[in-house]
Formats: structure tokens, C-alpha cells, sequence
């Protein structure tokens, strides 16, 4: 694995477990059913889109573009 692969990753881990974590606790303290649902569909799609960007950057990275500002 590439140094450079490590950062992002690191970053999409840390954010998709914090997020469990907070709305585990958040479901924990609501009452009604359809209401835990609804808040754990919420970080189960930002998890999805923050793995997404995540492969896109890991895309850029192996495409030899390791600054985002280089398309601007």
C-alpha cells in the first residue's frame, strides 16, 4: 500500500466511526421505532457517499494527481 493512500483513509475511518457511534447514542435515547430507523439511514448514506469519495480520491492518487487544487 502507497504512504500517500493512507491519510484519506484514515480520515473516511475516523469520520464513519464517529458518526456510528453518535447516532447509536442518538437512537438509544429515541422512543419510537420508525424514528431510529430514519436516523440511521442518515449516516448510513453519508457513510456510503464519504466511501465514494473516498475511491474517487484514491483514483486521483494513482493517476498521479495528488493535489485538488491542480485542476483549478
Amino acid at each position: 500500500m502507497n504512504k500517500r493512500y493512507i491519510p484519506p483513509i484514515i480520515v473516511t475511518s475516523l469520520l464513519i466511526i464517529y458518526m456510528a457511534v453518535y447516532f447509536i447514542f442518538i437512537a438509544s435515547l429515541l422512543p419510537h421505532l420508525w424514528l431510529k430507523v430514519f436516523f440511521t439511514i442518515i449516516p448510513v448514506i453519508f457513510s456510503m457517499v464519504l466511501i465514494y469519495v473516498l475511491l474517487q480520491r484514491i483514483k486521483e492518487i494513482k493517476g498521479g494527481e495528488e493535489n485538488d487544487l491542480g485542476k483549478y
